[in-house]
């Protein structure tokens, strides 16, 4: 029998420690930023000793570079904010679809997309916040009562290009159709206080300072500042409670189409919707665990409990171009 060539055995090892290399890794393209989810990818490796890469950076590059690199995939999975980003990240066809009892046991289904193509991880409300000391709570009712004459000078609202007031309107054009929805959204604008804010911070700033009595806003900005100043004046205020329910929207994750590691990414995404990470998960940025069986954090259990709209959070990415026709046309920049 011949001896086995050095060179060749050499480069056998060297393609098997590839390999192995290769199943203990996972890499992640995330919105999120590091702080949000260093802790969890930590936790994930120091339990099953799988290193979780990742980069990040707006979803909008992550998503063109997912699509650039194509079947020379570096990302396993795609991490996001809002159904509406995800929903378009599916229409990119840069995510696959994928089962999983364990996902589907642990994610209730509006929370996911209905092709498998991804699942909720942490949900936030995008409510209405309310000066302490000009706003009785009684006074407020539901986000379409904001368009009333009552409320004239005394709204703030956050920019229209933003992705979470497009899925709130969104879901506005599914409950009440078009027509009214922009009447909805013109009775908005006619009431703003002042210009349109850039961020969710500053209209939580501007009723604590006086510049106008009630805004909409995700909950978890609300937490923050709240953290900072436990003295803010201003609070949370849960509408269409005698309806459809708040709005809810969420952080999810995606398998990419071609991820170099699926199996392994399964794995993580699974371990991701049980108790330990989605406690974790949600509590970093004062969120709302998307599997309804762990509880939140003691701070956000504080807001008070509400009823969730039930509507599918899909309905944010596949009405997305038309709520943002209205925005346009009812002047909210």
């Amino acid at each position: 029998m011949r001896g086995r060539n050095p060179l060749l055995a050499a480069l056998a090892f060297s393609l098997a420690a590839t390999s192995v290399h290769a199943a203990d890794e996972v890499v992640v393209y995330s919105s999120r930023i590091d702080e949000l989810i260093k802790p969890v990818f930590d936790a994930y490796t120091a339990k099953t000793g799988v290193t979780v890469k990742f980069i990040t950076d707006k979803e909008a590059p992550l998503m063109q570079r997912i699509k650039a690199e194509g079947e020379n995939a570096t990302a396993d999975l795609l991490l996001t904010v809002d159904a509406g980003n995800l929903w378009q990240a599916e229409q990119m066809g840069i995510l696959q679809p994928f089962t999983s009892k364990t996902i589907e046991a642990n994610i209730p289904p509006q929370y996911r997309s209905s092709s498998g193509a991804w699942t909720g991880l942490s949900l936030r409300a995008r409510t209405i916040v309310y000066s302490t000391e000009r706003v009785q709570p009684q006074e407020l009712s539901t986000y379409e009562a904001l368009a009333g004459k009552e409320w004239e000078g005394r709204l703030c609202l956050r920019t229209s290009k933003k992705v979470y007031n497009q899925s709130l309107t969104a879901t506005l054009i599914e409950t009440h159709g078009a027509a009214k929805t922009e009447t909805i959204l013109q009775g908005w604008v006619n009431n703003l206080a002042t210009d349109v804010f850039a961020d969710d911070n500053a209209v939580i700033q501007a009723v604590d300072a006086g510049q106008c009595d009630v805004g909409i806003v995700n909950t978890y900005y609300y937490g923050r500042l709240h953290q900072q100043n436990p003295q803010l004046r201003a609070k949370l205020f849960w509408p269409n409670q005698q309806d459809r329910g708040v709005h809810v929207n969420l952080s999810g994750i995606g398998l990419t189409q071609y991820a170099p590691h699926p199996q392994a990414a399964q794995q993580l995404v699974e371990w991701m919707t049980g108790a330990e990470a989605q406690s974790l998960f949600a509590g970093i940025n004062q969120e709302y665990p998307a599997n309804p069986q762990v509880k939140p954090s003691a701070e956000v259990a504080a807001w008070g409990s509400f009823k969730a709209d039930s509507l599918p959070v899909e309905v944010a990415g596949k009405r997305q171009a038309e709520a943002i026709k209205l925005m346009d046309r009812a002047g909210w920049n």
